[in-house]
């Protein structure tokens, strides 16, 4: 019989991301970061490839992708409101963690399966923030998605692009619950 861990368990039964927008100083510095990054590595990764990596964005770098944000979504043509919404993280951010998906050539693992991973990754930051006692929220957005903006802003090369931006902090309050998935109806017994 396995022994169970019933802490841990509720954890995940309970966990809830706060906001981004409601995440304020203090956040955590490198010392006590470092543990959370340790946690968010222990993930599936076939192969042993590492097809991640970690760009921590600290409250001096998110002005610049603020502006960056705000430069792409014009050039682009986007509607203002995108626009908004791109930097807004960076506009109201303290301190993030970009998880960088690595693709990495390989015969066994297939690019999928390093995609797999590097969600993952972002996952168990997340819980690892929350379980340390910070608030945390996964963002991406169009701003992640755009090339020029991972290139300019991150220095990402064509083999790389962000799995999601992980934003830590302490939360000021806690979110209020929202529904979640009915097991029985996207469960099926085999």
């Amino acid at each position: 019989m396995p022994t169970p861990n019933p802490d841990a368990l509720e954890f995940l039964q309970t966990r809830r991301s706060r906001p981004a927008k409601t995440l304020t100083a203090p956040v955590p510095d490198r010392d006590l970061l470092m543990p959370l990054l340790t946690a968010a590595a222990r993930v599936p990764d076939h192969g042993k490839l590492e097809p991640w990596r970690f760009i921590v964005i600290e409250r001096d770098a998110m002005a610049p992708l603020a502006a960056l944000a705000q430069a792409r979504g014009e050039a682009l043509g986007l509607e203002a409101e995108q626009i908004v919404k791109g930097r807004a993280q960076f506009d109201q951010g303290t301190l993030a963690v970009a998880v960088i998906e690595v693709h990495k050539p390989s015969e066994k693992i297939p690019a999928l399966e390093q995609t797999y991973s590097a969600g993952c990754v972002c996952l168990g930051l997340v819980n690892a923030a929350l379980a340390a006692g910070w608030g945390a929220n996964w963002l991406s957005g169009w701003a992640s998605h755009d090339r020029e903006f991972m290139r300019a802003g991150f220095g990402l090369e064509e083999h790389e692009r962000i799995a999601g931006i992980v934003h830590i902090g302490t939360a000021r309050a806690a979110p209020p619950e929202r529904p979640r998935p009915d097991l029985e109806s996207i469960t099926t017994w085999l």
